[in-house]
């Protein structure tokens, strides 16, 4: 295993163990909540976001599954925190980029500039079995939003 990868395999650790956004916020404000399951492995996720105006102040979470699931769904959180909120459109086109990273099958990488400590599961996608686990956060926020 290379440098990179093992750094890359401790920080997916890293936020599988302390996860961000973990615990769902109060039904407060303008929310869509979603609960996706990935049938494959059993990994769940419930999801919740807040808005304000057409801003995303928070994203919340509860789950269970791997590490990657776990992970990827602490790292969507700190991202989507990290800017103090973002956009609707800007998370809808974050949500499309991820997923044309995850199918790619490890042929398009990450930007870490863009998707912060979420680039660390570019690797994933050179797994198909694993493509669903990382994508389960994305694609429960993007169910969520589409409810407000």
């Amino acid at each position: 295993m290379s440098g990179l990868e093992s750094l890359y395999q401790d920080l997916i650790l890293d936020h599988s163990r302390h996860p961000h956004g973990s615990g769902l916020a109060p039904e407060e404000g303008v929310v869509g909540t979603a609960h996706e399951r990935n049938p494959v492995c059993g990994d769940e996720i419930t999801l919740r976001v807040r808005l304000e105006g057409d801003r995303i102040r928070d994203v919340t979470w509860e789950g269970s599954g791997c590490s990657i699931s776990q992970a990827s769904a602490s790292m969507l959180a700190s991202l989507i925190e990290e800017e103090g909120g973002m956009p609707r459109a800007a998370a809808s086109t974050l949500i499309a980029s991820f997923r044309e990273a995850m199918r790619s099958r490890g042929q398009i990488p990450l930007d870490e500039e863009t998707f912060g400590d979420a680039a660390a599961l570019s690797g994933a996608s050179k797994f198909t079995a694993r493509v669903k686990c990382a994508m389960l956060a994305w694609v429960t926020l993007e169910n969520a939003l589409a409810q407000v």
